[in-house]
């Protein structure tokens, strides 16, 4: 596991969330650690290929091969290609397919990876849902127990107590969103 750094502009950080941070980090790395080396190699190219300075370099070499084969007659050179640019049109192609498809596999993994991180989220939501859950409960046993407070009804904290039914959530939801 990579070192981290438990301060942050304010201090030290508290112990739980250099844990939590911790436990990111080492989730990050197994990801990482699942990556072919193919995979990398076209995410660097996908990287590189989405970069400002290819997109400078691309529109300098159109423009650089536009003016070259429209002023070479003019000046005695060679013309590579006469307009409509059949050979540059075949580069563009060519350069537009690479690119979309390097850009397309990073983005399957990310979506991967990113539905794998809703459905953690999901998990913890449900977790911690739970545990408010039974804390509510457990107050409410206090304060009925508790000679000194008084004993009302509280509905809306009997049905926190609660726990949310899940599938009965994602069945509403799936009927208004329809």
């Amino acid at each position: 596991m990579a070192a981290h750094d438990d301060t942050d502009s304010c201090g030290p950080l508290p112990p739980s969330v250099s844990e939590n941070i911790g436990t990111i980090a080492e989730y990050c790395e197994r990801n990482e650690e699942q990556v072919t080396a193919a995979q990398k190699i076209v995410e660097k190219v996908s990287l590189f290929l989405g970069s400002p300075g290819y997109f400078a370099v691309n529109v300098s070499f159109i423009v650089g091969w536009i003016v070259w084969n429209v002023a070479a007659p003019e000046f005695g050179g060679n013309q590579i290609d006469e307009p409509p640019f059949f050979w540059l049109q075949g580069f563009v192609s060519l350069n537009a397919f690479i690119i979309s498809t390097t850009v397309l596999i990073r983005q399957n993994r990310m979506s991967k990876l990113a539905e794998r991180n809703a459905h953690l989220d999901l998990q913890i939501s449900l977790l911690s849902d739970e545990k408010t859950s039974k804390i509510i409960a457990m107050l409410e046993d206090l304060r009925r127990d508790d000679p000194n407070l008084p004993d009302k009804p509280d509905r809306e904290a009997d049905e926190l107590a609660q726990p949310a039914d899940a599938p009965s959530v994602l069945g509403a939801i799936e009927r208004k969103t329809k």
